[in-house]
């Protein structure tokens, strides 16, 4: 059984520059190294990150999205992959197995495509909102799932070749969920392993200005591109149903309704729906395409 070459991609702002070392650190410490190491700067120098990476600044702010696929290209081009591990720039790897692991999984079967990481907080707990599936109450249980979080992942680049990269132009939020229909649609299986853990601190992605704009638009856009006429409608039927049970700020929900309507409004790329029997596959997952 050969073992796949690791690439990692770390998309930074430069706003963390304390956790962002401590998580090249812990990359560094990996007891199988990865071959090789790029982290993008999202409209920011790198001249100041003394890690030994390939450092790309962008002048432009891609969101994470789009910064993560300008790693992708970059690993992509260098031929020197099979795997691509992406890490949010303020996680932490906590164990020095983490790489090794992922390899074993990816060699041990062919149609693995995305294997999603365990998120936790500074005190070992994950909240329910970072378990990729409905059940949520043991972030403990392993298994195969029809979602992964994008703060800690691996892709298989011959499942990205296929299927193609981020949708960088939803810029913030989403983009996972988009990536993951794709990869299901094209039979590849998604994979939670709550051994392989992100250390993250707990924030709420409220936090982001463009935060209800953008979940609206994107959530939109994802029925638009990916979803069946039927199934699309009962899908925004449901969040905006959960949406207005939810917001508690007027601002907010303002914010969410423009955001909606700059969906409806808006291209949203190319359409290509889901096959049924990929809706039945993730129905039997736990997960259908409706909530």
């Amino acid at each position: 059984m050969s073992l796949p070459r690791l690439g990692v991609v770390i998309v930074t702002m430069g706003t963390r520059p304390q956790e962002l070392e401590a998580l090249l650190a812990s990359v560094e410490k990996q007891d199988v190294p990865a071959t090789r190491v790029v982290l993008i700067g999202n409209a920011t120098p790198l001249a100041d990150v003394t890690a030994d990476v390939a450092k790309i600044p962008l002048e432009e702010n891609l969101g994470c999205p789009g910064g993560r696929n300008v790693g992708l290209k970059t690993l992509r081009e260098s031929g020197e992959v099979d795997v691509v591990i992406e890490l949010d720039d303020d996680g932490l790897l906590i164990a020095d197995d983490v790489f090794r692991k992922v390899q074993q999984l990816f060699a041990a079967d062919p149609k693995l495509g995305i294997v999603g990481f365990r998120i936790a907080d500074e005190h070992g707990h994950t909240e329910r909102r970072w378990v990729p599936r409905l059940r949520a109450g043991n972030p403990m249980h392993r298994g195969l799932v029809t979602a992964f979080l994008g703060g800690g992942h691996a892709f298989s680049v011959p499942m990205l070749n296929r299927i193609g990269d981020w949708a960088g132009e939803f810029f913030f939020g989403h983009e996972e969920t988009d990536l993951a229909w794709r990869a299901l649609d094209d039979d590849w299986k998604i994979l939670y392993e709550p051994e392989l853990v992100l250390q993250h601190p707990k924030t709420s992605p409220a936090r982001h200005a463009v935060y209800y704009r953008f979940t609206a638009r994107n959530r939109v856009w994802l029925a638009r591109r990916r979803l069946p006429l039927p199934l699309a409608l009962v899908y925004l039927g449901v969040w905006i149903i959960l949406t207005l049970a939810r917001i508690r700020s007027f601002t907010g929900l303002k914010a969410w309704c423009g955001g909606f309507v700059e969906g409806m409004r808006t291209p949203c790329g190319p359409r290509k729906p889901m096959k049924w029997r990929t809706v039945w596959r993730m129905t039997r997952l736990g997960r259908p395409p409706l909530i």
